[in-house]
């Protein structure tokens, strides 16, 4: 395998990592459809634990089969696949070796009051089951944040010890937030900057709003153009240690296929490194779902 320009110039970001953890990143840039562009679309399937199984897969009723989350992100030619313990243990023989995968080790539920989440998966499982990467979310916001934080400073530990990539998915939530807050700017920047600093290789956030919460950053962003969609990703960006760190935005709720689209575009737009997209694709049928990644990947390629 060569890595083009591009994937060196990203891999040359990491500097303290281990050639195992570097290869493990590279597999992740250079698998697929977008291989060694720098982009990438991911496949994220949590939202069982999350949202419960009808809530995520009676829409589409294939989709209550692991199988059926590897296949579709294999045939559409993504960059990875992303799942808790029990949805990869699912199909690990039959699709070993044919996408790089994420363990993402820990979840919550729809049920729960406290906004945390509990240690689902290891780092052993992770080498056991060959996966590229550990997913894990922080809330910061949540009064938990600094315990999880303490749990991902040592499962990234012992995952970069072995050669093995960190994503952190890094969702603002709790405390003082106020609803419109948890998408705006200045948090959306704050909590990637957070997830970087935290280690992470690997950066996931949602799309932010031109909503400024904190009261003592607004002086900060006064000035500023936060009018499009695109200038917004290009700051979370620059808080992701100025485009050092690879940073991915969460397709977020089911949406109508233009806004998906105008999504790519504007993260292609202001610099991002791709989606990682669920919902929007995996509950839609399959053929839609491939035609919807297919153009996604094509935005990104800078077809439109």
């Amino acid at each position: 395998m060569t890595f083009t320009p591009t994937v060196k110039k990203i891999l040359a970001g990491y500097e303290s990592d281990n050639p195992g953890t570097k290869t493990n990143i590279a597999r992740i840039l250079m698998h697929g459809k977008l291989g060694g562009t720098g982009k990438l679309v991911i496949l994220p399937v949590d939202q069982g634990f999350e949202h419960g199984p009808a809530r995520s897969f009676a829409i589409n009723p294939d989709a209550y089969d692991p199988h059926y989350h590897y296949s579709l992100a294999i045939e559409a030619g993504l960059s990875a696949y992303a799942a808790p313990l029990g949805m990869l243990e699912a199909g690990a023989d039959t699709f070993a070796g044919q996408i790089p995968t994420i363990l993402k080790v820990n979840s919550s539920n729809s049920w729960a009051t406290a906004i945390d989440q509990a240690v689902t998966g290891t780092v052993d499982d992770a080498l056991r089951l060959g996966c590229s990467a550990i997913g894990f979310t922080i809330y910061p916001g949540s009064d938990n944040v600094f315990e999880m934080i303490e749990e991902i400073r040592e499962l990234s530990a012992q995952a970069k010890a072995v050669g093995i990539a960190t994503v952190i998915w890094s969702y603002p939530r709790g405390g003082e937030l106020s609803k419109a807050g948890e998408l705006a700017l200045d948090v959306g920047a704050y909590a990637a900057h957070i997830a970087a600093l935290c280690g992470a290789h690997i950066i996931k956030v949602k799309l932010p709003t031109d909503h400024i919460e904190q009261k003592d950053a607004i002086k900060a962003y006064e000035g500023g153009d936060w009018s499009t969609q695109a200038k917004r990703v290009a700051h979370v960006v620059q808080s992701c240690f100025a485009g050092r760190r690879i940073v991915v935005f969460s397709g977020g709720a089911a949406k109508g296929a233009d806004a998906v689209y105008q999504d790519a575009r504007d993260i292609r737009d202001g610099g991002g490194n791709g989606s990682i997209i669920g919902r929007n694709t995996f509950q839609r049928p399959r053929e839609e779902a491939l035609a919807m990644l297919n153009r996604i990947i094509y935005i990104y390629k800078g077809g439109e």
